[in-house]
């Protein structure tokens, strides 16, 4: 499966914009830490773009969450590693190998960089960096569904810190600013 082939399943799945939105930011991060890491980009932005392709219909059953995606994604025949991300980033699996660990991490890392910029007086991501961020993230209250333990669990990446995966994903974000609106 190419790039092109997955943003449309996830337009032809997904309806609301701003779950759109999250997606390629995902997917961004995702290349970046790929490339990060010396792993296969392409591969990771696959999983990244493709993570929540069933998200508007199992959201009222989270136990379901991905286990329709892995329906839709069955004819394509996608890398294993693939699937197996898909499913970590929801705990439907234990991770295990570095993709699935970013992967869970990312997901809310996205929505937690979303809601910093948007606390920014110009709400552009251009605007924020990672000290900006890092205030937003010591808040408890700020941005309460990023969970910050399933952010940190980033450290189980070998030679990942979470300073510099915030910053990454700030970066990656930041490359797509127009594709996010911010």
């Amino acid at each position: 499966m190419k790039r092109d082939e997955a943003l449309s399943l996830v337009k032809q799945h997904l309806k609301n914009k701003n779950l759109i939105k999250h997606c390629l930011a995902v997917e961004a991060c995702m290349q970046a830490m790929a490339d990060h890491l010396g792993e296969d980009v392409e591969k990771w932005g696959l999983a990244g773009v493709l993570h929540d392709l069933d998200y508007e219909v199992t959201k009222k059953s989270p136990e379901r969450h991905t286990q329709e995606t892995l329906k839709i994604l069955e004819p394509y025949a996608l890398d294993p590693d693939i699937i197996h991300a898909i499913q970590a980033h929801a705990g439907m699996i234990p991770c295990e190998k570095p993709m699935e660990w970013v992967i869970f991490a990312v997901d809310p890392l996205t929505g937690l960089i979303i809601a910093a910029t948007l606390m920014h007086p110009d709400r552009k991501l251009a605007s924020i960096d990672l000290e900006f961020v890092k205030r937003r993230y010591k808040e408890k209250s700020f941005a309460r569904g990023a969970r910050r333990e399933d952010i940190e669990q980033i450290r189980m990446v070998e030679g990942m810190d979470l300073d510099g995966f915030i910053a990454i994903c700030i970066g990656a974000m930041q490359g797509i600013h127009a594709d996010l609106g911010l």
